[in-house]
């Protein structure tokens, strides 16, 4: 659907491609993750399980600028997850007032059972794009991230993908 923007052609054409992004991002976020639910997972469990599953135990902050969470988000998120027998939280010994999250043999079995059908999932949905078309959008959405970054250091402001790697 072409935007209604009366501005000039740079800026309608910039407008309508922030736009196809979004609604294309949401709409692979929703196909990619809608399998989640099935297991009893919420995006931002799942994104926990598989941060630990894949890089060990972290501390809450270090899982916040992993999945792109701000850790007072991850605070309910690490309860629920905790509660169902997935982590646990443990006091670091380097820094006692800080948790290490881990994964429990229960969560590392879910996450197991879990990961090769997402990213099945996502490899058929991507399954589209020729090979150069999936490198290309590769190479843009990083490109207009890496950006999006510099301009919020610009302006100081603390971006929620500030650490996050583009």
């Amino acid at each position: 659907m072409p935007n209604h923007f009366a501005g000039n052609a740079d800026e309608r054409a910039a407008l309508d491609a922030y736009i196809k992004l979004w609604r294309g991002a949401h709409a692979v976020e929703v196909t990619a993750n809608r399998h989640l639910a099935d297991h009893g997972l919420t995006l931002s469990q799942f994104a926990v399980l598989e941060a630990l599953f894949h890089l060990g135990p972290l501390s809450q902050r270090q899982l916040a600028d992993k999945i792109l969470r701000s850790s007072g988000n991850l605070t309910m998120v690490i309860d629920n997850l905790e509660r169902d027998g997935q982590v646990s939280r443990e006091r670091n010994p380097a820094d006692r007032r800080a948790f290490q999250i881990s994964l429990t043999e229960e969560g590392r079995g879910l996450i197991e059972r879990i990961l090769p059908g997402h990213v099945g999932g996502i490899r058929e949905l991507f399954g589209v794009l020729e090979p150069e078309e999936l490198q290309q959008l590769s190479v843009l959405t990083r490109k207009i991230g890496l950006e999006a970054q510099r301009r919020d250091a610009e302006r100081g402001e603390a971006a929620p993908t500030r650490r996050a790697k583009v």
